[in-house]
């Protein structure tokens, strides 16, 4: 098995395990807020039903992208999985937030409800707890060996990471977590105070939490889904191997770009030694393609012009992106 049908296989886990143990905890926490009328177990009801959608999505992306190229789509379908995994984000906000804010400050600002069997819900919560908490405990291991085996600290290893599917399960179960903690609170209040304002605020904190999880997943899937340049070390390595080609005089620009989990497209514009004729040219850019494929695993498609490195209009296009003609074209994630 491969290293990319591996990580698949993982994330493919992921989020079956997280989309399950949603689905049973939103089913529990409905009941429970029925039972209780508490605005903040309500709100995680919703948190739940927000996040068993967000797994379907995710799991819509991870079979939709693994489709092979075809002649209407030359690159593969690599990007579907950022396309789905920016719905995911948008249903948190548009079916979790939304719902939270509004259980939230309609509570606030109604009168004042007496609550019945808070036990019930502590103890909805505190199974709630127990499952989020094994879908978390997958997602960090996901994470932690993925990110071991690239090399990278754990929040590195997030900041660049290129599948979202186990980012998008870690946030919104860190969240649940939060939520739960907040949902707890907010019964509790209204149980010590008999006032159900503090069923309301609790509401509205974790519509604001879950906003800003969905802010942050669509930040990440936009800047996927736009064209983020490649990891920065394998831009530097394929940056290096192209300057150290026999053939070539000189590196004009290299730009690299995302076309999905592990897929990566190389094109480099160089200026080969005069002294070489056309057919050496294609043999050297055939070679050379070969040797990224074959030594960067994540380089899928390379291409390579030949120009000439005094090219002024080039030279200006390459400044415009760079700013610099010296400065390195890597920089890492922002």
């Amino acid at each position: 098995m491969t290293e990319e049908e591996e990580k698949g296989g993982e994330s493919t886990l992921t989020v079956l395990l997280a989309g399950g143990v949603n689905l049973a905890i939103a089913i529990l926490k409905l009941i429970a807020g029925i039972i209780t009328g508490s605005g903040a177990m309500l709100s995680e009801a919703a948190h739940s039903v927000a996040d068993t959608i967000t797994e379907v999505l995710l799991l819509t992306a991870l079979k939709r992208s693994e489709r092979p190229a075809d002649r209407i789509h030359p690159f593969g379908y690599g990007k579907e999985r950022y396309f789905w995994s920016l719905l995911a984000a948008v249903s948190i906000f548009a079916s979790g937030a939304m719902f939270a804010l509004y259980e939230g400050f309609t509570t606030v600002f109604s009168e004042n409800s007496e609550q019945e069997s808070p036990l019930v819900g502590y103890i909805v919560l505190a199974v709630a707890f127990l499952l989020e908490g094994t879908s978390w405990l997958q997602a960090i291991k996901q994470v932690r060996t993925e990110a071991k085996a690239d090399g990278r600290s754990f929040f590195g290893y997030l900041r660049t990471i290129d599948d979202p599917a186990p980012k998008t399960v870690l946030f919104e179960d860190s969240a649940a977590l939060v939520g739960l903690v907040l949902a707890f609170a907010g019964i509790g209040l209204h149980q010590l105070t008999g006032s159900s304002v503090w069923d309301g605020v609790a509401s509205i904190l974790i519509g604001l939490l879950l906003a800003c999880v969905a802010y942050l997943l669509g930040r990440t899937n936009r800047g996927l889904l736009i064209g983020r340049q490649a990891d920065p070390r394998i831009v530097r390595g394929v940056r290096d191997h192209l300057a150290a080609a026999p053939e070539i005089e000189a590196l004009v620009d290299l730009q690299t770009m995302l076309m999905g989990t592990d897929q990566v497209l190389v094109c480099a514009r160089v200026d080969f030694d005069d002294a070489l004729g056309a057919a050496d040219v294609e043999r050297a850019c055939v070679r050379i393609a070969g040797e990224l494929t074959d030594g960067f695993h994540d380089v899928t498609e390379v291409f390579i012009e030949p120009v000439p490195r005094t090219d002024p209009n080039l030279r200006a296009t390459v400044l415009a992106r760079y700013g610099d003609l010296r400065a390195n074209p890597v920089e890492d994630y922002q």
